[in-house]
């Protein structure tokens, strides 16, 4: 796919889909999962922040798809590391914030990654990272370059039913 037109992520937490756009053109969207503990950026909250964001660094280019990670180092697989709560798998883009309220994402290891929890993709299961499918963020990770602006859109206030 030809990259033209500014790239950019799209995270909508309400719908758990996250949108590659080219321009104003979505191009691709995939299922994801946010933090199961909701938004914020407290540190050590495990919750996924909000807001404008880049990717920093991408980790894994030329790593078989289902390569699991410990501090951004390839494993070897085992069923014991498989077994494990929550795996970082496949690609790593790790973001970092670009407001006051989300300086801190880089330094919370905040990234859009695989899993070893795919059956989860959909619904909120993290620990504060963009989970995706390990199909889905190789393709994600080819599509889009360091730099890329990314942003985490919370659910939009409803109005209360007679309001």
């Amino acid at each position: 796919m030809k990259k033209s037109g500014q790239t950019t992520i799209h995270v909508s937490v309400a719908q758990q889909r996250l949108s590659v756009r080219r321009g104003r053109k979505v191009v691709r969207t995939f299922p994801i999962s946010t933090s199961k503990y909701g938004l914020g950026t407290e540190e050590g909250s495990f919750k996924t922040p909000t807001g404008k964001f880049r990717v920093v660094e991408k980790i894994g280019a030329g790593q078989p798809c289902g390569t699991a990670y410990k501090a951004r180092v390839p494993l070897r697989p085992s069923p014991e590391l498989l077994a494990s709560d929550d795996l970082v798998m496949s690609r790593i883009l790790w973001l970092d914030g670009l407001e006051p309220e989300n300086a801190n994402t880089f330094d919370r290891y905040i990234y859009i990654h695989g899993t070893n929890h795919e059956e989860q993709i959909g619904e909120p299961a993290s620990h504060g990272c963009v989970r995706m499918r390990n199909a889905d963020v190789a393709e994600l990770f080819e599509l889009v370059d360091v730099g890329t602006q990314v942003v985490i859109a919370p659910p939009r206030n409803r109005r209360p039913a007679g309001a």
